[in-house]
């Protein structure tokens, strides 16, 4: 599946945001902009997986409606925090505050990217190559 080549390439860089200077107003919106795209990869693989398994909200859900199905499908979504990071996304793409964009980066990184870690590594191990196919 490119969509989850793609969303483990992302998340290996996003991953390295800790290591950056999080003072720099640049670093801190490059981490935010690749947390967008981490989020939006995350739900596309969720709703390729949820295709494979039949769900036919795979066909046309919204983020909202297939992270829902995920939580009802996956023992490892946790629907608070995956609706938590929706509503992030929805609202960090209208602040322009850098300390409201320096706390969404300490929350990416303490909250969000192990999140999108588990997420790879159950992926992996329940659905292992099959992945690649879908």
């Amino acid at each position: 599946m490119k969509k989850f080549e793609n969303f483990v390439a992302n998340l290996e860089v996003l991953k390295r945001a800790k290591d950056e200077d999080l003072t720099n107003e640049f670093i801190i919106s490059g981490i935010i902009d690749k947390f967008f795209l981490q989020f939006e990869l995350s739900w596309k693989v969720l709703k390729e997986l949820l295709s494979y398994e039949g769900r036919s909200v795979a066909k046309s859900g919204s983020p909202r409606e297939i992270l829902k199905a995920a939580y009802a499908t996956y023992d490892y979504i946790d629907e608070d925090i995956w609706l938590e990071m929706l509503r992030a996304r929805n609202d960090m793409t209208h602040i322009y505050n850098g300390e409201a964009a320096r706390q969404m980066v300490k929350v990416i990184l303490e909250k969000y990217i192990p999140v999108f870690v588990e997420m790879r590594e159950r992926i992996e191990k329940d659905y292992g190559k099959i992945v690649s196919d879908l």
